[in-house]
């Protein structure tokens, strides 16, 4: 407040201040319950009209706030990041509200006050970069500063381009060369922009055989533009990367360089490593990029500088080209670009931008020296001493090949893998990718798709730590939370394979291929249709799995049971996740079965008894119409006429026992009601028989999860596992002392205390009942001595 205070200019004073306030309001996430409550049934994302007597600016930016935060409570927080916007972000944000204010300068002081601007920052970050005698043409989208240098090379190139269009390129067709590990969609999009055919883009492949596998192939790129001469087209323009979108890897600029010399092409080189060049130290490789015709930059994700420009620097010595091309204007409007990055330069300082971009190049070595120490986990960088973008997968060799050798497992990710195998590490690693981005959301780890090792996970900090603000704590914590997932996809891995030979030799069981699920697999329980059309069976098979999924995550254990991914996944199938060494797959696989035969049992139970239960009504219908036939003829024909039956009923009463019919659900007849009535009036009847009920699941030791193997060795999985762990049950039954009064009981003990105290609660009965001199009683007595 001091600070505006002392400024001579109230507006920008007032300005400073505004922005403040604002950005401390939109920052505040500390809402009071009254505006929960009131926001809850308030539609604000409905449009509303515009009211006439207008509305104060605390309103206008609470209502910004809102519509920001107001699927915040609904969004997870792992989900949930927010650029962290600190003191340089303010100064990017007030550029842009000056510049507003400074448009409004009458034309002298405008085009003073632009030039200065536009001067300064060029200046400042040719000397920052290595760029000499360098111009700079500052743009909102990073591709548009390539479009105007395609525009500029073909001013330069097509002499009567200006007067003649589209004709001079018609007799001589220009060429763009761009690298196969470009952006997706920079070749169409260029094209597109120029009014060129796709023709017009070649598509260069990288190396194949030697060098990196993302790296041009120059022998294959001089061979493409010496063909496309022979042919009569004009090799215009190439595409390097110092920094492939993929993988980080940095073209052989040199030698690129070179190449276009002796062909009169333009160098244009793009990618996260120029950021290097800020600093004291910088590779050979991306050195070379200084002496490139034109780079383009992006500022703003290094430096985490929020709505700054991006800029393309570039040399030219014709300004009427340069003019004719977009790449200058005339307009001082149009060079006020440059302000929000022209202030926040000037607040970051030299030092303070080569710290953020050291920073980064720090946080990568720190990861990809933990890596190096990681079994099954192998990276793919170019310069393990100076690489700024690291990219890692986990792989495991097969049990069938050679893993005595550590070296092989160290090596980079070229390895000669099935197409199936591929697709199995490719879903293990999206897996993994996304795990490690939920837990450590600060890391800024995302997952990528490269040409030759699959999906992967990359690290690259230039375009991410300044954004969430990530330090050396938050790649400890990202190498914790890899080792712990490690183990799980390991143990997963081995036992895809036994799993779905178990799934296979039980019978009832149907195993689901599906390659991209993350997990154990996927297993469905085929129902027995007994001739019913499709349309039921699918209704009936759904029922059945999806009751039997119910079944199995009601259970106690560290497994998760789903139906599957929401687009993509099989239809009534059970989906098992990741799981540990521990796990007892043939123990799971009979659970699931004996589940399923036990869901099917009791749908075909509820089916019989329904028919059974349809065609006891009808013939109890059919015997009580009989009865009442029959009631007729015993009663006669007087008692049935409404008067005359009454006073003949007064006379001489007509006795009939009351007959009714019930169905026995156990034997599935109809009987008279006669027998229950005489019990019911006796006041005996028989006890009914207990509930069987049945355990799926194995004896297991006190506190241990279902589906776990006892861990008592080091030797891997055995056949006779279920068979010696019912053995150690038995010993453990046998050893077991007495326990104390003041000791607790495990559940195997107090079954046997209840089962002794029930035998002799039998014995006493026993004997009370032979003290009786009554025989039936003592009949009696057994029966129920033998129900017990």
């Amino acid at each position: 407040a001091i600070f505006f205070q002392k400024m001579v200019d109230p507006t920008l004073a007032e300005m400073g201040k505004n922005l403040n306030e604002a950005m401390k309001m939109l920052e505040d996430n500390q809402r009071k319950v009254e505006e929960e409550n009131e926001k809850k049934y308030a539609r604000k994302d409905i449009p509303g009209p515009l009211q006439g007597s207008g509305q104060d600016m605390v309103s206008i930016l609470q209502l910004v706030q809102n519509l920001m935060h107001g699927e915040e409570e609904e969004e997870t927080s792992q989900s949930y990041r927010l650029q962290n916007v600190g003191e340089q972000g303010h100064m990017a944000l007030l550029g842009h509200s000056l510049a507003a204010y400074i448009s409004v300068l009458d034309r002298d002081r405008l085009r003073k006050l632009t030039t200065r601007i536009l001067s300064d920052t060029t200046l400042w970050l040719c000397r920052l970069f290595r760029y000499e005698n360098g111009s700079a043409y500052y743009h909102e989208d990073d591709r548009e500063g390539l479009l105007k240098i395609c525009r500029l090379v073909i001013h330069s190139r097509y002499e009567d381009y200006t007067l003649e269009g589209f004709n001079v390129l018609y007799t001589k067709q220009p060429v763009i060369y761009i690298s196969s590990a470009a952006r997706t969609g920079l070749g169409q999009a260029l094209c597109n922009q120029l009014g060129l055919p796709l023709s017009c883009m070649c598509r260069v492949p990288c190396n194949t055989m030697f060098g990196s596998q993302h790296q041009m192939d120059v022998a294959l790129l001089d061979r493409l533009i010496k063909d496309d001469v022979e042919f009569g087209k004009l090799p215009l323009l190439l595409v390097a990367n110092a920094g492939t979108p993929g993988a980080g890897h940095t073209d052989k600029l040199g030698r690129l360089k070179e190449l276009c010399e002796q062909h009169n092409m333009w160098l244009h080189v793009e990618g996260v490593n120029l950021a290097t060049l800020a600093l004291g130290y910088v590779s050979s490789s991306v050195l070379a990029a200084t002496k490139c015709d034109s780079m383009t930059l992006t500022l703003g994700s290094w430096l985490g500088l929020p709505a700054v420009p991006a800029v393309t620097l570039y040399r030219h010595e014709d300004p009427s080209l340069s003019l004719a091309a977009g790449l200058t204007s005339s307009r001082p409007v149009e060079k006020l670009r440059a302000l929000p990055l022209w202030l926040s330069l000037q607040y970051l300082g030299h030092d303070g931008i080569v710290e953020r971009i050291k920073h980064a190049s720090q946080l990568s070595q720190r990861l990809l020296e933990n890596l190096k120490n990681l079994d099954f986990i192998k990276t793919s960088v170019e310069d393990e001493l100076s690489s700024p973008v690291v990219v890692f997968k986990f792989f495991q060799e097969y049990s069938n090949r050679d893993q005595t050798s550590h070296a092989a497992q160290a090596s980079t990710i070229q390895h000669p893998i099935t197409s199936n195998e591929r697709h199995i590490y490719d879903t293990f690693n999206q897996w993994l990718g996304e795990q490690l981005a939920q837990l450590v959301p600060a890391s800024g780890v995302d997952v990528v798709e490269l040409e030759d090792e699959g999906t992967c996970v990359r690290f690259s900090p230039l375009m991410t730590s300044a954004v969430l603000g990530t330090e050396i704590q938050d790649i400890d914590q990202l190498v914790d939370c890899l080792k712990m997932k490690i183990p799980v996809l390991t143990s997963t891995l081995q036992l895809r394979e036994e799993f779905e030979q178990e799934v296979r030799r039980t019978v009832g069981l149907l195993y689901i291929e599906d390659l991209g699920w993350p997990g154990l697999g996927v297993v469905r329980y085929n129902y027995h249709s007994d001739g019913k059309n499709d349309d039921k069976q699918e209704k009936e098979l759904e029922k059945i799995n999806t009751e039997l999924l119910k079944k199995l995550n009601e259970l106690e254990s560290d497994l998760t049971f789903s139906l599957g991914p929401e687009f993509g996944g099989q239809k009534n199938c059970v989906y098992i996740g990741m799981v540990t060494e521990d796990l007892d797959v043939s123990e799971l696989v009979e659970t699931i079965a004996a589940t399923g035969r036990e869901i099917e049992e009791n749908s075909r139970l509820l089916e019989n008894m329904t028919e059974v239960v349809r065609k006891g009504i009808q013939e109890a219908q059919l015997q009580l119409q009989k009865a009442n036939e029959e009631r007729l003829l015993e009663e006669g024909l007087l008692r049935q006429i409404p008067v005359v039956g009454s006073v003949l009923n007064w006379f001489s009463p007509f006795q009939a026992s009351p007959k009714g019919r019930t169905f026995n659900l156990t034997a599935g007849s109809l009987e008279s009601t006669e027998s229950m009535y005489v019990s019911k009036a006796q006041g005996t009847g028989s006890t009914p028989p207990p509930t069987p009920t049945s355990s799926l699941a194995k004896p297991r030791l006190p506190g241990q999860k279902a589906f776990k193997r006892s861990l008592r060795s080091s030797d891997g999985f055995s056949e006779t596992s279920s068979i010696s762990h019912c053995d150690d049950l038995d010993k453990l039954d046998q050893r077991a002392p007495n326990p104390s009064p003041g000791q607790e009981q495990g559940p195997l003990e107090m079954e046997r205390a209840e089962e002794q105290k029930e035998v002799a609660q039998a014995k006493t009965d026993t004997e009370d009942i032979h003290s009786d001199k009554s025989p039936p009683d003592c009949s009696k007595a057994e029966e129920q001595a033998s129900q017990r």
